[in-house]
């Protein structure tokens, strides 16, 4: 990790859950993390807890490209550009595809699948013009990876997450073939302990036994980041020991 020290990341959904996490972890192997979410008073008690001189908080709507080019211009601005991707912002829903408007659909597909292409789009082009090497590293789910083990209705999470996980498969392609000195990997969790899935867990009944921690999902992210420079982590995925990805939700 001493290769990260005074490098700039990114880190969407910071300001909770698996974010947070991330954000803390980071900022433990002295990178400079720009936390992104769309409420400022939560980003700012994360700098607190933080540090304000390692986690820089903006308030970045994700759905929004135009926010997305601001915010990145002034990254680049003010720290040259960034070094680290981490799209972990994501929009969960149990609602039915069949009885969804089409706004609903189109809010968690902007968010889980079109919001981390501009940004990856966007830093990759940055991190090339720069010929610098980087990370992107996307948090996707065990919905991208068993979604018939997982039989309940999530409306288009599911399809969003599968396609995460293909963008993953997509940008290693153009890395491959641009040459460029950027690693991509995607991070599958099972289910995590976060305010974003409280409602299926009750709905479900989901043991506490089956539930992962934040951390372990930052620590997932150290890792893939830690690997020497001639190894890449394609994929990670996180599951509770002992859980098979049929079991998760019995």
């Amino acid at each position: 990790m001493n290769f990260w020290i005074g490098k700039v990341a990114i880190v969407t959904g910071a300001s909770g859950g698996i974010g947070l996490a991330i954000s803390k972890e980071l900022t433990k192997y002295g990178i400079k993390v720009i936390g992104l979410a769309r409420r400022m008073d939560k980003l700012v008690e994360v700098a607190e807890v933080i540090g304000e001189h390692k986690f820089f908080p903006i308030e970045c709507d994700i759905t929004e490209e135009g926010q997305i080019l601001r915010t990145l211009k002034w990254i680049e601005e003010k720290f040259g550009g960034a070094d680290i991707l981490v799209n972990n912002a994501g929009l969960f829903s149990l609602s039915y595809v069949m009885d969804s408007e089409a706004d609903e659909i189109q809010n968690v597909i902007n968010t889980n699948l079109i919001a981390p292409a501009i940004l990856a789009r966007e830093v990759m082009n940055s991190m090339k013009k720069r010929d610098t090497s980087g990370h992107i590293i996307n948090i996707s789910d065990i919905a991208a990876l068993y979604p018939e083990a997982l039989c309940i209705p999530m409306g288009m999470y599911g399809p969003s997450k599968c396609g995460l996980k293909a963008l993953g498969i997509e940008l290693r392609h153009e890395v491959s073939m641009a040459r460029l000195k950027i690693k991509i990997t995607t991070i599958s969790p099972g289910f995590v302990r976060t305010d974003m899935l409280k409602r299926i867990y009750n709905f479900l009944n989901v043991s506490q036994d089956v539930l992962l921690k934040d951390l372990n999902i930052a620590e997932a992210v150290i890792y893939a980041l830690g690997t020497p420079k001639s190894v890449e982590i394609s994929e990670i995925t996180v599951l509770p020991q002992g859980v098979g990805s049929n079991a998760i939700l019995l």
